[in-house]
């Protein structure tokens, strides 16, 4: 009768994790290898220049308006990833900006090879947006030493 009681187990009431982990692991994993692939920006070819970098506010993140040699508008808002524009929610949506934070800075971004009227007319977009802090962005110079 004594084996009968030891021979009867209790079901396990316990979970098993480890599969649970290793999926987790594997998800870890992938997020590390595309999250560097991921890109914020338009990739555009900047001018290189000598000039000092403006100081920005260390609380907020600049606004970047880039524009491509098509002429296409993108607006890159609070870190987030760019996203195309056209003018008129260009204008909408700096305006929104400037009567939250009427110091906002923008960076208007562009490729070398860009027509100077695309870029002035992003200038005056952000004008008509109440815009009054515009910097443009540029590369370092490759020292030759």
């Amino acid at each position: 009768m004594e084996s009968e009681i030891r021979n009867r187990r209790r079901p396990m009431a316990e979970i098993n994790v480890v599969p649970y982990i290793d999926v987790m692991l594997v998800l870890l994993v992938i997020f590390m290898i595309t999250a560097p692939l991921l890109n914020l920006g338009v990739e555009v070819d900047l001018p290189e220049a000598n000039a000092e970098p403006l100081p920005l506010n260390e609380q907020e993140t600049p606004v970047i308006v880039t524009v491509t040699n098509e002429g296409l508008l993108y607006l890159n808002a609070a870190g987030d990833k760019s996203s195309l524009v056209d003018a008129e929610s260009l204008v909408k949506q700096l305006s929104a900006f400037v009567r939250r934070n009427p110091e906002l800075q923008v960076l208007v971004g562009g490729d070398k090879t860009v027509d100077y009227g695309l870029i002035y007319n992003a200038m005056v977009l952000l004008q008509e947006a109440g815009v009054t802090k515009v910097g443009l962005m540029s590369d370092p110079l490759e020292s030759s030493s």
